[in-house]
């Protein structure tokens, strides 16, 4: 597999992580604006709220990203579609529809 198609997984993940990052930094400069009590005013909890979702899409969109720089550091090691448990080739479909698949089916169960 040539690393194009990981490039522009990658290059997606990076502008997602951008775009979130702007949006939490976006969001802690409103609560820092207002002078709302996120435990007894209405609209706190849902800026707490608010601020915990981006922050786990954040570190969602991070972990993907180190899964798209292991399955690129994977094909330039040559070991690129490979189970890392048991070595076997994983399928060729599992890694279309998931192309930072670190195991083969059998392995993933």
């Amino acid at each position: 597999m040539s690393a194009d198609p990981l490039g522009a997984e990658r290059a997606a993940v990076l502008a997602q992580i951008e775009a979130l990052t702007r949006e939490f930094d976006e969001v802690v400069a409103a609560s820092k604006a207002s002078n709302a009590d996120d435990e007894h005013d209405p609209e706190g909890a849902t800026i707490a709220f608010e601020r915990q979702q981006v922050a786990a899409l954040l570190q969602q969109a991070r972990r993907r990203l180190a899964d798209v720089d292991a399955a690129v550091t994977a094909v330039e090691a040559g070991t690129y579609g490979r189970c890392e448990r048991c070595g076997r080739p994983i399928a060729a479909e599992r890694l279309e529809a998931r192309p930072t698949a670190r195991t083969c089916i059998s392995c993933a169960r």
